[in-house]
């Protein structure tokens, strides 16, 4: 349980930084701050996936509260206007606690009000109720609720406008509104006494942390009805908001059902440590339906499903908490978009034809598909679905595909043409390329080589003899011309790009080459790697993205879009990067009890942020100097699964066999 007192919530600066986060498997959410102040356009109630899991709608902003206890009125929310907090319902906040839903308490004069906030799995509805915790007996307690649309696309913010039909339909213990056409009616399903229709706008909320990232953040949301409860002891006051009609006394049963389904994620956590299951149930949140399937989402708030994110988070997010058929549904799904030996970058939420500018998406398919495989023994999927079109992404990489992407005399991959980024290192502001990486950047080789070893390891499984020796020969060349042109034997490491100049910088991208399965390094230049890496680039919250003493380097991250992205790759700190960083400190150094320890202290900063920013999960980014102010998404689907894989597989040591396996524990006490 992540749980705040008195102390954090009446503390305005310590609490407005961290942020809840509920999910419904579909790609909708909701999400806020722990006083209930919305910082972000981000922020709302009820945010669905129109398309799931895109076409995020924000359909609920929030709900403004007054808690009237002996005809004394308490206004219980919070919210932020240039230069005023109003009102300031935090000071009334005695604390809030992820149990597993968010729940908020307020002590309002003689009453102690408990608030929960939870979305249903499956469905675009978000439920809070209020419980009357304790009151005198001789004062009478009410509340008064005033929902706040929006109705925009959840990167947007709406303004006052006459277009808003703002009529209220009724029925008995229901209200809902359809403010435009073409987007989803709203309905408010509720167990209050009193039901006003008082349309009006409240303009000007502002979102500081819009602001700070130099973008439009001032809302203008509109409130069409006014609903009134009376609290007793016993008796909760519920509100429904959904795109379908529901009955009120529905949330006792939602709330059970989901109560018991997140008791169910957490217990699936094959090792027994308070870490370990903290993470597996942030790893279920970014498990989102895509059509039949599933895919992965990105990142939350604003992150979609995309290729790279969801190959190298595949491993993590589903084969250490028993979610394999779901890693086999999503394998399945990606490998029917491949086109010209290129697995999609992104699906536009428009709906328009996939991007392919990617590079790395493609080579870390076959590492997911190693790693399902490993963990499931399931080598006849492969065969049977997948190796084909395994097969034919190697041959299209060997004659060449899009963005200059092939196979070069030397048996190393090129990739990239200007005004194009491929590797993960793809900020771009206009036309300007930050990391362009043109040529052959380190850690395509190393997972181009790692992928050639998978399949000639299928091939030989498969009785492919042929294939095995292309592939095997194939990847001798690789491994031959890698370790001649790509050490730097100045600096002790490998180079981060080979073109007509190879590039010094040091980045972490040289870490894949010692931490993929197959390495093309002997044991000492990987020792040597990861010396240089551990050196220059470890934080206490992973990996920066360049060594400090480069002029190109960017400590902060943070300003306009031109500012960040400016950053994004030049010293920002990547937590995700700390997964392959363990794995190659293991590989080099051994599994011997003092290095996993040390591996687990590593981590530690992570466990503690895990109540910092995104509760119960990892961020995006950090700073690369102090003190490392976590930055972009509060919660990104690659942090949490690689340093999951990486606390499951390399500092307790679960075996294989065990990944898919949520019945098998590991006990802590074996590090």
């Amino acid at each position: 349980m992540i749980r705040f007192d008195k102390n954090i919530c009446g503390d305005l600066g310590e609490a407005i930084d961290r942020e809840w986060l509920e999910t419904n498997g579909l790609g909708g959410f909701a999400s806020s701050t722990i006083i209930g102040a919305n910082t972000r356009r981000y922020h709302a109630l009820l945010t669905v996936a129109t398309q799931p899991p895109v076409g995020r709608m924000v359909l609920l902003s929030k709900l403004e509260e007054t808690v009237v206890v002996a005809g004394e009125r308490f206004e219980i929310s919070t919210n932020e206007y240039a230069g005023a907090i109003h009102p300031q319902g935090f000071t009334m906040l005695e604390g809030f606690r992820l149990d597993p839903l968010p729940v908020f308490t307020y002590v309002c004069g003689s009453a102690r009000i408990e608030k929960s906030v939870f979305m249903v799995q499956d469905a675009n509805t978000t439920v809070v109720q209020y419980k009357l915790l304790e009151s005198a007996a001789t004062d009478s307690v009410e509340l008064e609720v005033r929902p706040f649309i929006a109705f925009r696309d959840s990167h947007s913010t709406t303004h006052e406008n006459s277009a808003l039909d703002g009529s209220v339909q009724q029925e008995s213990g229901s209200a809902s509104v359809a403010p435009y056409a073409g987007l989803p009616r709203l309905y408010f399903a509720h167990n209050g006494f009193q039901l006003d229709e008082a349309g009006c706008w409240y303009n000007n909320f502002l979102y500081r942390a819009e602001r700070e990232r130099g973008l439009d953040h001032k809302e203008d949301l509109f409130s069409p009805l006014v609903l009134r409860f009376r609290l007793s002891e016993g008796k909760e006051a519920t509100i429904i908001a959904s795109t379908e009609p529901h009955k009120a006394d529905a949330a006792a049963k939602f709330r059970q059902q989901e109560i018991a389904r997140r008791k169910a994620v957490a217990a699936r956590a094959v090792v027994d440590d308070e870490f370990v299951r903290v993470l597996t149930s942030a790893a279920d949140q970014y498990l989102v339906r895509r059509g039949d399937g599933y895919t992965v989402m990105a990142g939350y708030p604003w992150f979609a499903d995309w290729g790279r994110d969801a190959m190298i988070s595949l491993p993590g997010l589903t084969l250490f908490n028993g979610r394999a058929d779901v890693a086999k549904g999503i394998l399945r799904a990606w490998a029917q978009h491949v086109d010209c030996g290129m697995l999609p970058n992104r699906f536009p939420e428009a709906g328009e034809a996939p991007e392919f500018n990617t590079v790395d998406a493609t080579l870390w398919f076959f590492e997911a598909m190693r790693a399902y495989a490993v963990a499931t023994g399931d080598y006849d999927f492969v065969r049977d679905a997948l190796y084909g079109v395994l097969r034919d992404i190697v041959e299209w990489h060997v004659k060449g595909t899009r963005y200059n992407i092939r196979m070069m005399e030397d048996g190393l991959l090129n990739a990239g043409e200007p005004g194009v980024q491929l590797t993960w290192m793809d900020a771009k502001v206009g036309d300007w390329v930050v990391t362009p990486r043109i040529g052959k950047p380190v850690e395509i080789q190393a997972l181009w080589f790692n992928a050639l070893k998978i399949m000639e390891e299928f091939s030989v499984r498969f009785g492919r003899a042929q294939d095995a020796k292309r592939f095997k020969s194939l990847s001798n060349l690789a491994e031959s011309t890698f370790n001649s042109v790509f050490w730097n034997e100045e600096a002790g490491c490998l180079y981060d790009v080979v073109g007509e100049v190879p590039d010094a910088s040091i980045r972490p991208n040289q870490i894949f080459a010692a931490s993929l399965p197959h390495s093309m390094l002997s044991s000492e230049r990987a020792r040597a790697v990861v010396e240089v890496v551990e050196r220059e680039l470890l934080t206490p919250y992973g990996l920066r993205t360049l060594n400090r003493e480069n002029p190109n380097y960017r400590g902060r991250y943070d300003g306009d879009a031109r500012s960040r992205d400016s950053a994004y790759h030049q010293g920002t700190v990547w937590p995700w990067l700390l997964g392959p960083f363990i794995t190659a400190y293991m590989k080099v150094h051994g599994s011997g009890a003092d290095f996993r320890a040390h591996a687990l202290e590593m981590l530690q900063p992570l466990r503690a942020h895990l109540c910092e920013a995104g509760l119960g999960q990892i961020s995006e980014v950090f700073d690369g100097d102090l003190p490392q102010k976590p930055r972009g998404c509060f919660a990104q689907a690659w942090s949490v699964a690689e340093v999951l894989r990486s606390l499951c597989e390399d500092v307790y040591a679960v075996r294989q066999a065990d990944k898919a396996r949520s019945q098998t524990n590991v006990s802590r006490t074996n590090v």
